[in-house]
């Protein structure tokens, strides 16, 4: 199966008549009507928008064949996805989550960090989730100063690791408190 990128996600129903919110992860949250019929993850179902509308923070969608507020409230947290190729090309500096999950994350002289998780955002900017290969994941913010470098083709993230992080004492440090 060609790899699949997650555009939206359905939420609650909104009115009665089958009409649901809808969370777009694309920069214009309309392009999800562009990509054609959107498939939950394993493929099995596809969902195509008939209607979009602006709401505060997300869509107000229909989707065809959805007509009753029991249809859509069983399709709330539904992920919808499309295939990868579908995406149009980023510009320079600009990445796709799903292209850095898995890239091996070194340091800038080259030493193993481990491999990049996740790519987070909780409202205050991206944040990039580290796994080494054994104990606890590091949360560093994705900039330009952390990580200097990103190379797909390469497969791997360089980190420019901070001098120190907020909240780390070193152990009987009680001087911080």
């Amino acid at each position: 199966m060609p790899a699949q990128i997650c555009i939206a996600r359905i939420g609650a129903p909104h009115g009665v008549r089958g009409a649901v919110k809808l969370w777009t992860f694309t920069e214009d949250p309309f392009a999800v009507q562009s990509y054609g019929p959107l498939l939950t993850k394993d493929g099995a179902r596809s969902f195509e928008i008939a209607t979009a509308r602006e709401a505060k923070g997300h869509l107000v969608a229909t989707l065809k064949g959805i007509v009753t507020r029991e249809d859509a409230e069983r399709l709330n947290g539904i992920e919808l996805y499309i295939a990868r190729e579908k995406l149009p090309d980023t510009d320079e500096n600009e990445y796709y989550h799903a292209d850095l999950i898995g890239l091996a994350a070194v340091t800038s002289a080259g030493e193993p960090l481990g491999r990049v998780a996740a790519i987070h955002n909780f409202g205050a900017g991206d944040i990039i989730e580290i796994a080494p290969p054994s104990g606890s994941t590091m949360m560093l913010p994705f900039t330009n100063a952390i990580v200097p470098t990103v190379d797909l083709a390469g497969g791997r993230v360089v980190i420019e690791l901070p001098n120190e992080i907020a909240g780390d004492t070193p152990e009987g440090d009680t001087s911080a408190t």
